[in-house]
């Protein structure tokens, strides 16, 4: 057991040179699966068939264990089974048609009007810090891009005088309009303030780190949860709390799914229709607590 175990961590790492996150990620699955088959199924590795690896499944969620867990265990063994196949260990893999019961999908948190409000109330404009992460915070909420194609922006990607930004996701370019306090923060960003910031006149990028290059993902990462700590707002904000908060506060207010997918730049509709879903969480928990009715 040991040694088809050893052989197959040695495969990941030097044959597919998987990363070390992967490796160590595949390899705690399968040592879990040998100790489950060791001490409470008493079956080889090679012995164990499409029924003890469907109870093995059925053990992790008496367990405790979440359906996306017990999904990627299950995705772990077919990897490891279908190298052992490979090495010749085994002529067929027992990890076949195997159901489980769907991961559920879990509803992105979103801010509500007054969080929001609350937010983008906290960067002071007082210094150049503070006129740069008010125009960030203004832009990600107006446009629900995602926080790769905030950093990537360069000032030419955005028009001040037709109130849009240009933002390009591979191939696709999209165009996305801005509310004026958007407009009016980056005009005091790009005119005012990012010329004192930039450390080349060659710069490109339109939001730059106080050492005046472009400003990177875990840069702004701190950035927002500085502010979320400032204004006091016990959810949990990400960069993607703002672009899911800015889809569900168009569609509450009437805003049809095709224009949200199209400003999210979602390839698939089904992606956007979660956020129907969020409003219709709302509505409904909106309805039970004011309806005289209702409790």
């Amino acid at each position: 057991m040991v040694n088809l175990i050893g052989g197959y961590e040695d495969y990941l790492i030097h044959i597919k040179h998987a990363s070390e996150n992967t490796v160590s990620s595949y390899m705690r699955d399968v040592r879990q699966y040998a100790s489950y088959l060791n001490m409470v199924a008493d079956v080889s590795i090679l012995d164990a068939d499409r029924e003890t690896i469907s109870d093995y499944m059925t053990w992790l969620s008496q367990h405790g264990k979440s359906p996306a867990t017990v999904s990627r265990s299950l995705a772990s063994l077919k990897n490891f089974y279908t190298f052992l196949v490979s090495e010749g260990d085994l002529d067929v893999c027992p990890v076949r048609n195997i159901q489980l019961a769907r991961a559920e999908k879990k509803l992105p948190q979103i801010l509500t009007g007054k969080e929001v409000e609350l937010l983008l109330e906290q960067p002071k404009c007082t210094d150049p810090k503070g006129y740069r992460d008010k125009a960030m915070l203004e832009l990600l909420y107006a446009t629900g891009i995602r926080v790769t194609e905030l950093i990537s922006l360069d000032v030419t990607d955005v028009s001040l005088s037709g109130g849009f930004i240009k933002c390009a996701n591979g191939e696709k370019i999209r165009i996305i309009p801005l509310y004026p306090a958007a407009v009016k923060a980056l005009s005091d960003y790009i005119t005012d303030v990012r010329p004192g910031l930039i450390a080349s006149p060659n710069e490109t990028s339109l939001f730059v780190n106080l050492s005046g290059e472009r400003m990177s993902r875990q840069g702004f990462w701190k950035i927002i949860k500085f502010y979320q700590e400032k204004a006091k707002i016990d959810k949990d904000i990400t960069p993607h709390t703002l672009r899911h908060s800015f889809a569900a506060h168009l569609l509450e207010n009437g805003a049809d799914l095709r224009s949200i997918q199209e400003m999210l730049g979602h390839s698939d509709i089904s992606s956007t229709q979660i956020y129907a879903q969020l409003v219709k969480q709302n509505l409904k928990s909106v309805y039970n607590k004011c309806h005289p009715k209702a409790h």
